[in-house]
């Protein structure tokens, strides 16, 4: 009999073109737990859990220029979780040492893209490292798979999905999946979609069709005219090791106060701070940073909030966030930061790249690596920022203490920011390519020094410069 296969999309097969010697196409995460938790019980939850998801018993099969996701006919777990304890003392460094090493590590393409490491004795409890290959699905999607093998307290009994997680995506025409994505996305792309129906009712179709017509070739030619990055140390010639490393959570009832007060949300106080931390790079080396600013490549979620998690795939695309790192006082650089990404949320950028994305995994492999260079010359890193549970979880029995994502990054980027909500926690994470002059540790602390310089150069007693936003 043969394997059960289903053509990949097209999405998916681009970003599995996307894997490099110099960039694996991995998303990583290291999930630390207080407790040990008993193998047999994780293979348990592995098997009734992760597995009900067909996808990770499947991998990419070429066939006559197509791309299938393939049964695994010789499919065996311990192919895929591996027990190992650290070196050294157990430490946190020793513990990112051996998560910079599997970073740098691509994954076994005759089997399952995706990989956890068992590692006992991390302080009182144990760590996982999990590695999923980006083609299986984009980190939202992978963070909530993760999640559904947890449970809300150490008690729950260990119970399987349900079968539909087993059943292949019902495919949809590309116009429908346009449609879709235009009409039921997040943010300002779904309030695009009511206002796209209001003008079908008040007869203003055409209007509304050429304005948003002129609005996606308008930032198509931003994107594809937008200047490469200027020469600033952080974009060499990548060696293809990762260094990896993560902070301290900040508070995240702070950090929601501090957005209120400045009027602004969580994420432009985040990405901000993030600006702090690059100018902190050029203040220590004493150089001048660029006066145009860095960009970041921001992954922009286009799945509907309502699908279900059985869903994978990739559904995201990307947006260049121009960073002012060349500000020095903290409070410009937010409210530069606000702005900018005022701008972005009424732009088609995400769109566009997820677009480019799609007719690039239907083309010729050449064309995609030449189109994909092209578009990490605009950006020195890629920084995510995904919200998590809001209360702690257990996977079985032990309770998540402290969760990292990262992404992984494409072309010549070699720096890579994660920003992760949880437990009422702001989980930052760095990885950086060994080239890259940059010590992921120090990050982490410029990180935290940033933070706490935009607490302090907020005015006390002050009256709201602007109208407050509410928090996200």
């Amino acid at each position: 009999m043969q394997p059960h296969s289903e053509p990949m999309s097209a999405v998916d097969r681009a970003w599995l073109r996307m894997e490099s010697e110099q960039n694996p196409m991995m998303i990583s995460a290291v999930l630390a737990f207080d407790d040990a938790i008993p193998l047999p019980r994780l293979r348990r939850v592995l098997s009734e859990r992760l597995l009900a998801f067909r996808r990770f018993r499947q991998r990419p099969y070429h066939h006559r220029g197509t791309t299938y996701w393939q049964d695994d006919p010789r499919f065996d777990l311990d192919n895929h979780l591996h027990r190992m304890a650290l070196a050294g003392q157990g430490s946190q460094l020793d513990l990112q040492e051996l998560v910079s090493d599997l970073n740098s590590t691509p994954l076994d393409f005759r089997h399952p893209l995706w990989q956890i490491h068992y590692v006992d004795h991390y302080g009182d409890g144990c760590a996982l490292i999990v590695r999923i290959h980006h083609c299986i699905a984009d980190g939202l999607s992978l963070v909530r798979v993760l999640l559904s093998l947890t449970d809300s307290n150490a008690t729950a009994k260990i119970h399987t999905l349900s079968p539909s997680a087993n059943r292949p995506p019902r495919r949809q025409a590309l116009w429908q999946r346009r449609l879709d994505q235009l009409l039921t996305a997040p943010s300002t792309i779904r309030q695009r979609g009511e206002r796209l129906r209001h003008s079908l009712r008040e007869g203003q179709f055409g209007r509304r069709f050429a304005r948003e017509a002129s609005g996606w070739v308008v930032d198509g030619l931003k994107l594809a005219l937008a200047a490469n990055e200027p020469p600033t140390g952080l974009k060499p010639a990548l060696s293809g090791r990762k260094q990896v490393a993560w902070a301290n959570p900040l508070d995240l009832a702070q950090v929601k106060e501090c957005a209120h007060t400045l009027g602004g949300t969580v994420n432009d106080v985040l990405l901000s701070v993030a600006a702090g931390t690059l100018h902190q790079y050029f203040e220590n080396r004493g150089r001048q940073a660029p006066d145009c600013g860095l960009r970041v490549a921001v992954p922009f979620n286009l799945r509907p909030l309502h699908q279900p998690v059985d869903t994978l795939g990739n559904q995201f695309g990307l947006v260049l966030v121009t960073l002012p790192v060349d500000v020095p006082c903290p409070l410009m650089r937010f409210h530069q930061t606000r702005e900018t990404m005022s701008r972005l949320k009424q732009s088609h950028q995400a769109e566009i790249t997820y677009s480019l994305l799609d007719l690039f995994g239907h083309g010729p492999d050449q064309l995609e690596r030449q189109a994909l260079n092209l578009l990490s010359h605009k950006a020195t890193a890629v920084l995510t920022n995904v919200p998590g549970p809001k209360q702690p979880v257990y996977l079985a029995g032990a309770r998540l203490r402290q969760p990292m994502f990262w992404v992984p990054q494409s072309g010549d980027i070699g720096i890579g920011m994660s920003i992760f909500t949880y437990d009422d926690t702001v989980q930052f994470g760095f990885s950086v390519d060994k080239a890259i002059d940059l010590d992921p540790n120090a990050v982490m602390i410029d990180f935290h020094n940033e933070f706490d310089r935009l607490l302090q150069a907020i005015p006390r007693g002050q009256p709201f410069l602007t109208e407050p936003r509410a928090a996200s």
